[in-house]
């Protein structure tokens, strides 16, 4: 595939903005599957080289937590194998439950405990304040269960669904919580990446430069994240989450 400078241009500037939203909110897929399809990929092809991008920067915010204390590495089993079972049922449903039937669901479900996450006071602990296991709050085990069933089912905005659990339900400060989400989603997308690259529907080229320019995106982003108040990082989730659900709504 010819890629002109414009087109270039394009890829590194969505893979910028994808990985600084995704990193401290989620949605950042509608910066780079527009720009995928600008090619003239068709929308399967787009999809799954949109994740190259997606295990680029999964990897790198992981990687740059970690680096800055932000990742608790005790935790990442207990709250990922839920999510990975999630992702399994939901990969099988698939083909049973109609999108139209479960989308307009998950998206208000989404939207309103984002809102909860943001208006409601105390619903995000202080940074550094002492979060819960799963098996503390076993609530817990459900929101990461219905996290996973919709990263399997659909993909795209699960970053939210997955806030909600850790800070909502097992009392994380969202610096600490995105750490968390962002693990969870690289697990995702590398299954998700095997899958697509089985069925022949990645391009590496674009993919590839897509994932270089959210990798910078992440490099910003948790430096940004470290050293922005929650307020801000609430404010952010919110407007991000807003974007998502309406250009859902609009596809």
């Amino acid at each position: 595939m010819d890629i002109d400078a414009l087109h270039l241009f394009l890829l590194i500037a969505s893979g910028v903005a994808a990985g600084f939203v995704n990193t401290i909110a989620g949605g950042g897929s509608i910066f780079t599957l527009p720009a995928l399809i600008l090619l003239g990929m068709p929308a399967d092809v787009a999809n799954g080289t949109n994740r190259v991008g997606v295990v680029m920067q999964s990897l790198a915010a992981v990687r740059g937590f970690d680096r800055h204390k932000m990742l608790e590495r005790a935790a990442v089993v207990p709250i990922v194998l839920p999510t990975i079972g999630g992702a399994l049922v939901g990969s099988a449903v698939a083909s049973v439950i109609p999108v139209p039937v479960l989308k307009p669901v998950l998206l208000a479900t989404m939207m309103a405990m984002t809102l909860l996450i943001v208006l409601k006071p105390g619903t995000i602990p202080d940074l550094h304040e002492t979060a819960l296991s799963p098996g503390q709050r076993p609530s817990a085990f459900a929101w990461l269960f219905l996290a996973g069933l919709y990263g399997g089912f659909v993909q795209a905005g699960v970053g939210f669904i997955l806030l909600t659990a850790l800070a909502g339900v097992l009392r994380y400060d969202l610096l600490r919580a995105n750490a968390l989400k962002m693990m969870c989603t690289l697990v995702f997308s590398v299954v998700a990446l095997a899958v697509f690259i089985a069925q022949g529907q990645v391009l590496w080229i674009p993919g590839l430069i897509v994932g270089a320019g959210s990798i910078i995106g992440v490099q910003l982003s948790v430096r940004f994240a470290i050293n922005a108040k929650q307020k801000t990082l609430k404010w952010i989730l919110l407007a991000m989450a807003m974007l998502v659900c309406v250009a859902a709504l609009l596809k």
